[in-house]
């Protein structure tokens, strides 16, 4: 991978064969499972792994953490047996007989290579958690891998009540899971026929996002957990090019209101069809100076090793641990080198192509239903994968001790369970009717009181530039900008809520990745448009869950764009678009809620009742120049419990007039002088959410 020493190379072997000569168990141990292989460099980390844990007390012999190991291995090894099924078979035999040709799909699809990565990444984050005693939350950005996560949650029967009931342990249940793997069933009303998806979905035990949009989860990780939390998170060498910001994670990171975080790049090398950006820049070694350059402590692993997995994860929370303690006795300052762990592997380890481009998804030759040679191999190299049941039984013993340890069940991990209700802040004097007064800046007030009357909640708001100029001044004085060098005379703080950074994606994807506080996002009108598949990506996987009856329970987030189309005529055609809202309608209405206030307490309103509702996206188009005040408070919250509201009606109407936006209110009014001045009655009717009256699509 890097240059090495020979010198620390010869240590490094030295010292695992005298861990090896020493200790009979580790012997055993270091000799591996099928295709998983331990190497010195491992076995020495591992081997201080144990006595960490030896010394904290948890474990009193190093023969207890190395049987956890050893069924690490054999999990790993049944569950990439079990995901080169679910891409190619119809069935599953317990025996690991050969299969024939009528055993395999008509049509095989999956993610195969990613997959097989991720099973010793995902089988290490369950074993980590059952050497600590502790559920830690898991986050995986290449939702396409989603096989790996199924086939580990299916052996171990970490699993929602619909996956319990249709994927049992057993012949029939594990052939039922290899069946439903793109299937492509669906109900006769149109829905998902099974349980299982092509990436992360609402049925996946512990799954936080669906991880299609690549690159969100390494621009969310690091806002996510609160301080006694940590997460694992799972990330791909080809996302990396994806999104800017995945490499300002430290610049966020602070020890007093963030939990712990281990980013782990799965580093195969390749995208589809070709190397991974990161790969023809120079490779590894280019991405572990990359990483030094932005104030992360790069770690490189074996990443087709579940124990190596298990180290580092160890390895970056003690790191973290260790700093933020020297924090908190003045003895450091920030940033904290972020540990990161480089899991090098190539894609597909561990069955026949490994490496290649057809790795990715289909590696074998042929289709092995209707092509002998391409059965032949799936069944030579299956077969390396195969773990006898009475093996596979006393390994999921060894790791599935949940109980014993007094800890809940992965698939419960703190970061699913989110539940957020906030406190309501007492009542500001309101703006009078026909009163002027900037809606943007009403939120702003407004936004100060909900923090106030909540302190101990964790704020981020999401601030691509100019939040002064669209008129939060209040908001920005009293959270500040993030910064890790204030400078004077500035509202910057170390401690600041207010994530700034001239990239869209990036800052609200850290309110996105805050589901255990509140959440605000202010973006030019027009420049919020980049935001659109981070934010669909979350409604969607919201929505899903609501259909399932897991109704996702994190505070609702206001997402506004002001300096709209109506206020931004000093600047080029590129600045004036009104697509962001428009785009948003096309989701379902319960979940995005597509507002336009027309006036302070509308847009107040708006925002007192989006911070009183869970699991939703409020997209508002607000605007940020005095506006004269249509409606009292009293009909602004009439106004948002309907979504519209008739302001003036004359005794005969002759023409409705009906207005979506404060600039078309303000000319309706207009028009409405003009018809009485003809003798012809009119009705002004002003639509907050237009989304409210379209024929629902769904029951």
């Amino acid at each position: 991978m890097y240059a090495i020493d020979q010198q620390n190379d010869h240590r490094t072997q030295q010292r695992a064969k005298l861990y090896r000569d020493t200790y009979p168990a580790f012997a055993r141990w270091s000799e591996g499972y099928g295709v998983i292989q331990h190497r010195d460099e491992t076995q020495v980390r591992v081997f201080d792994l144990c006595q960490q844990l030896l010394c904290t007390g948890r474990f009193r012999q190093i023969d207890e953490v190395l049987e956890i190991l050893s069924a690490a291995d054999r999990l790993a090894t049944a569950a990439m047996w079990l995901v080169v099924h679910m891409t190619y078979s119809n069935r599953v035999d317990f025996r690991g007989s050969a299969l024939g040709a009528s055993d395999f799909k008509t049509n095989p699809q999956g993610h195969t290579g990613g997959s097989l990565n991720m099973v010793p990444a995902y089988v290490g984050y369950m074993a980590a958690n059952r050497l600590a005693g502790i559920t830690r939350s898991w986050l995986m950005g290449q939702g396409h891998c989603v096989a790996a996560i199924d086939a580990v949650n299916a052996l171990l029967q970490n699993l929602y009540p619909e996956q319990s009931e249709r994927y049992p342990l057993s012949e029939e249940g594990l052939t039922q899971l290899a069946q439903d793997f793109y299937s492509y069933a669906i109900t006769d009303d149109g829905r998902p026929g099974v349980p299982l998806g092509s990436h992360v979905n609402p049925h996946t035990a512990g799954g936080l996002i669906e991880g299609g949009y690549l690159g969100f989860a390494e621009l969310q990780y690091v806002h996510m957990p609160l301080p006694g939390e940590r997460l694992v998170a799972f990330l791909s060498d080809g996302a990396f090019e994806e999104q800017r910001g995945s490499d300002w994670a430290s610049r966020w990171w602070r020890a007093e209101d963030c939990g712990l975080v281990t980013p782990v790049m799965i580093a195969n090398g390749r995208r589809i069809d070709q190397r991974s950006t990161m790969y023809q820049q120079g490779g590894l070694t280019w991405f572990y100076e990359h990483l030094e350059q932005n104030d992360f402590h790069p770690i490189a692993i074996d990443g087709r090793d579940p124990a190596a997995f298990i180290w580092g994860i160890f390895e970056s929370e003690a790191r973290l641990q260790a700093c933020s303690a020297h924090i908190r006795a003045g003895k450091m300052c920030y940033p904290v080198k972020l540990p990161y762990l480089i899991a090098e592997t190539e894609k597909g380890y561990g069955f026949y192509g490994a490496g290649t481009n057809a790795a990715h998804g289909t590696s074998l030759p042929g289709n092995p239903r209707s092509d002998a040679a391409a059965r032949q191999l799936f069944n030579e190299h299956a077969a390396r994968l195969f773990l006898p049941r009475t093996e596979l039984t006393s390994a999921i013993e060894k790791i599935t001790q949940h109980k014993a340890d007094n800890r809940v069940p992965e698939k419960y991990h703190a970061l699913g369970q989110r539940d957020v209700v906030l406190k309501l802040p007492t009542a500001s004097p309101q703006c009078e009717k026909g009163q002027a007064l900037s809606p943007m800046a009403a939120v702003d007030k407004r936004l100060c009181e909900w923090h106030l009357a909540n302190p101990g909640v964790r704020v981020r708001i999401g601030n691509p530039d100019e939040l002064r100029s669209n008129r939060m001044g209040q908001t920005l004085d009293l959270l500040k900008h993030r910064v890790l060098n204030p400078e004077d005379g500035v509202a910057e703080s170390i401690q600041g809520a207010v994530i700034t950074a001239l990239n869209e994606e990036a800052v609200v994807s850290a309110a996105l990745a805050n589901k255990g506080g509140m959440n605000l996002v202010v973006s030019y009108e027009a420049f919020a448009m980049k935001m659109i598949g981070a934010l669909r990506q979350e409604i969607i996987f919201a929505r899903h869950q609501k259909e399932l009856n897991r109704h996702p329970r994190w505070l609702s987030l206001p997402v506004i764009a002001t300096s709209h189309l109506w206020e931004n005529g000093k600047n080029e055609q590129s600045h004036q678009d009104s697509a962001f809202g428009e785009v948003l309608l096309g989701e379902m209405s319960d979940m995005a809620r597509v507002v336009y206030p027309a006036d302070a307490n509308s847009a107040v309103a708006c925002l007192d009742s989006c911070y009183q509702s869970q699991g939703q996206i409020w997209a508002m188009t607000i605007p940020k120049q005095e506006i004269i005040s249509s409606f009292s408070p009293d009909q602004a919250q009439q106004l948002v419990d309907c979504g519209a509201l008739t302001l003036e009606e004359d005794d005969r109407v002759d023409v409705q007039l009906v207005a979506m936006g404060a600039y078309q209110l303000h000319v309706c009014r207009e028009v409405g002088e003009r018809l009485r001045e003809k003798s012809i009655g009119c009705r002004i009717t002003y639509l907050l959410e237009p989304g409210r009256f379209r024929i629902p699509r769904d029951r």
